[in-house]
């Protein structure tokens, strides 16, 4: 069989599409460690919260989102980004709002601050995510600074080697496809230690071997954690 020179190869590798699949984001397909119990806790005890104000702080891919989309389907509350001239302050007023990556997006202090009275003075709540403890955030308004030391603030750690088994095995489930769990073990031990990570493997292999026309294999699965990297190399 003649060899294919490395960039048809990769050319091929580029051809399958991204098909669209069902990931499972409801409450039942959350995967419970105790590195989320908190967090899971927290979401699940609404409407009954210690503050009307909530921060869920973690590292990318630890959950947050899954977590906010679960709240956010049982409370019916509203995506807000309070900007100045946004109205997030308005809908507030209305009912529960969710402000996603208050750390990495950015926000107005007035704004927020005004969010924050609005779901007080009217018995809603206030669901925010975010990478860092508020104490970090940017913030220059001694009035909002002092709103964010009254919510409660819940952290997700890191996930552990069982969590992440589980979560790539799910992953996996997802787009109908089942491995090994010895390859599961080996991956596993070879990653990153993060959900985001474990998102990027599982795509990758998904759709290499699709493009090869292959099954996923240790050797598949060596390589692309080679592409992926490991954070001692700062990747």
């Amino acid at each position: 069989m003649k060899d294919i020179p490395d960039q048809d190869r990769r050319r091929q590798e580029q051809l399958p599409l991204a098909f669209p699949y069902d990931a499972a984001t409801g409450r039942d397909d959350l995967l419970v460690s105790a590195r989320l119990g908190a967090a899971v806790s927290i979401v699940d005890q609404w409407p009954h919260w210690p503050s009307p104000v909530v921060i869920l702080a973690g590292p990318v891919g630890s959950g947050k989102s899954h977590l906010a989309a679960i709240w956010r389907e049982r409370s019916g509350a509203a995506s807000i980004h309070p900007k100045a001239g946004s109205g997030a302050a308005v809908l507030a007023a209305e009912g529960p709002v969710l402000f996603e990556d208050a750390d990495r997006r950015g926000f107005d202090d007035a704004e927020l601050f005004h969010v924050i009275n609005s779901v007080r003075e009217n018995g809603h709540s206030l669901l925010i995510t975010a990478r860092l403890w508020p104490m970090s955030w940017p913030v220059t308004l001694p009035d909002l600074r002092s709103r964010l030391k009254a919510a409660t603030v819940v952290e997700i750690g890191e996930p552990d080697e069982e969590l992440l088994a589980q979560v790539i095995v799910k992953l996996f489930a997802d787009r109908q496809l089942y491995i090994d769990d010895k390859l599961v073990g080996y991956i596993v031990h070879r990653m990153e230690r993060s959900l985001a990570a474990a998102q990027t493997v599982v795509e990758r292999l998904d759709r290499l071997a699709l493009a090869r026309g292959t099954r996923i294999t240790r050797h598949l699965a060596a390589e692309v954690l080679n592409e992926v990297g490991n954070p001692d190399e700062g990747g």
